[in-house]
């Protein structure tokens, strides 16, 4: 083959994979096309993956559902102006404040359970048999910065020490980025039960338990 017919090959090769290219990004950008990505969704990471079209809330929702995580405890933490430190973007600190108002969305479900409005308060004003905090972990993982709305997730797990596994467990919580579509954040809480009334720790019994075990499961 001589110089000239190889050049016209080749040619003729790149009209038809510009062609291709081409129609491929006419059916990403045509709504009826399945290779559609709406604007603002998230596309897909291989080809053999589905574009998603949820919101980011739908998003952070779905991925601490399907991790065990109680939907009851979430809570939208939206982040402001303020929360950036001299780094310019959410100080550490901020994080104890954010988990610490999902563990009281969760402590709060958890006293209407039991005893509907009227316990829920109690736990959370700290009267009779209650929470307390013992100690606290938390992994960044992304910076954050404004704006943006963190999603709060909690999820109870059992003291591996079965010396305390009847009056403290395992608190498992996440921050999901609505900005980044990623977790930023998680954490690992030691909750002790506490009868505040007698100032000490305690097994509060089978029935404070309960909804504790049933998330869990």
């Amino acid at each position: 083959m001589t110089a000239l017919a190889k050049t016209l090959v080749y040619c003729s090769r790149f009209k038809r994979s510009l062609s291709s290219i081409r129609e491929l990004q006419a059916a990403f950008r045509d709504p009826g096309s399945p290779y559609h990505i709406p604007e603002g969704s998230k596309g897909p990471s291989s080809p053999d993956e589905k574009p998603t079209t949820l919101s980011a809330a739908e998003e952070g929702h779905t991925h601490f559902v399907g991790r065990g995580f109680d939907s009851a405890s979430f809570w939208e933490q939206p982040v402001v102006w303020g929360d950036h430190d001299a780094f310019q973007h959410v100080n550490n600190v901020r994080y104890v404040r954010f988990f610490e108002s999902g563990r009281m969305r969760l402590m709060s479900c958890i006293g209407e359970e039991l005893g509907g409005q009227a316990q829920a308060d109690a736990f959370l004003r700290a009267r009779g048999i209650s929470f307390i905090l013992k100690s606290i972990e938390i992994n960044f993982r992304k910076p954050v910065r404004y704006p943006d709305t963190l999603l709060i997730a909690h999820k109870p797990a059992l003291d591996p020490d079965p010396k305390r596994a009847s009056t403290q467990f395992l608190l498992h919580g996440g921050a999901f980025s609505y900005a980044q579509r990623a977790i930023v954040a998680d954490s690992k809480s030691v909750i002790t039960w506490y009868d505040y009334d007698k100032l000490a720790k305690c097994d509060p019994g089978s029935d404070y338990w309960a909804p504790i075990l049933a998330r869990m499961k």
